[in-house]
């Protein structure tokens, strides 16, 4: 929505009132905005920018009120236009700093940084995990246990180490799976996890095919290793129950709520718009019914993608109510996302 598609007069008046409206959730009426705009106008002129907004679909007037509040087309050309970004808090950036901290695995990453949004922000906060295509295997162990057990000590992205363990068919001692580790290491090592997997697919049936027992022992402990490593959620979210704080106590509002919740559980819906957001560059701001699902109708989901330096790994980002504070919100998701992918620059 351009600039200038409203005059610079009811421009004031949209801003001030949907700032207003940001503030206290209440219908902004034209008394209000007599005192707070400071226009040198009288309560009728105000009254009539205020009609003339509503028929051009940028305000609404609650049933219950005289006063209007912004619709999602209201919210939007504020966004676009009327909007002035502040600089993120100091202690903000610094709790930032202090928790993604390079040293931390991927996983620990994005784990902080979900709890970081939903803490500064007071919103829902949510990252998706790094996309299984931007993981590299760098190397693997295997030692024996107990039983038919063998430990794997896998290493992923350099610098993430992770410890599981795996039941074989058959014991193997430690010479046989040190052996084995080695041919993984050297067929495998520094290849995408999930070329990886197609690979040991493809070549357990050549080795079937062949009667090679040795190989075909290697990509079985190779393949029930790597098995494990996307069983992790495809995205993680912290404080949804600050979405009960913003909602109101009308049945209407509560029952949005309920299928908001129901959709986060599913997750379906909310991934397919964060892929979206992975092919755009910057902060993504969906308003309303913007995001393409009636779930978030009176919600705003604000999203920035992260990187490793080189590639787009995945999305951060917030779920708030359309009168979330996106001076404030808009700067903490972008310098989130340039935090955390600096710390994953490799």
């Amino acid at each position: 929505m351009a600039a200038g598609v409203i005059s610079e007069r009811a421009s004031i008046l949209l801003k001030t009132l949907v700032e207003h409206h940001i503030q206290d959730g209440q219908p902004v009426g034209s008394g209000t905005l007599l005192k707070v705009a400071g226009l040198p106008v009288s309560a009728a002129t105000i009254r009539n920018v205020m009609s003339d907004l509503e028929e051009r679909g940028y305000l609404q007037s609650p049933h219950t009120s005289a006063g209007r509040v912004p619709t999602a087309l209201g919210y939007r050309l504020f966004v676009d236009t009327l909007l002035q970004i502040q600089a993120p808090e100091d202690d903000a950036v610094s709790a930032l700093r202090a928790e993604l901290n390079p040293d931390k695995s991927a996983t620990e990453l994005v784990q902080a940084a979900s709890s970081l949004l939903s803490n500064i922000t007071a919103q829902a906060g949510l990252v998706t995990v790094p996309r299984q295509e931007a993981s590299q295997l760098r190397q693997v162990e295997f030692l024996p246990l107990s039983g038919n057990r063998v430990l794997v000590i896998l290493v992923v992205n350099e610098r993430e180490v992770q410890n599981r363990i795996i039941h074989t068919q058959r014991p193997f001692t430690e010479a046989q799976l040190r052996d084995a580790a080695a041919m993984v290491n050297q067929r495998y090592a520094g290849q995408a996890l999930i070329q990886v997997q197609d690979r040991i697919l493809h070549e357990m049936q050549e080795a079937r095919s062949q009667i090679d027992s040795y190989l075909e022992d290697a990509l079985q402990l190779a393949s029930k290793a790597l098995d494990q490593e996307y069983e992790a959620e495809e995205c993680m979210m912290v404080g949804e129950s600050r979405l009960l704080g913003s909602a109101s106590a009308s049945a209407e509002e509560m029952s949005t709520l309920r299928d908001l919740f129901e959709s986060f559980e599913q997750k379906k819906d909310l991934l397919h718009l964060l892929e979206r957001c992975t092919r755009a560059d910057g902060v993504q701001i969906f308003i309303g019914e913007e995001a393409g699902y009636d779930v978030f109708g009176n919600y705003s989901v604000v999203t920035a993608p992260y990187t490793d330096g080189f590639r787009t790994l995945g999305v951060l980002g917030v779920i708030g109510p359309k009168r979330m504070e996106y001076a404030r919100v808009i700067p903490i998701v972008d310098v989130t996302a340039r935090m955390l992918s600096s710390a994953l620059t490799v």
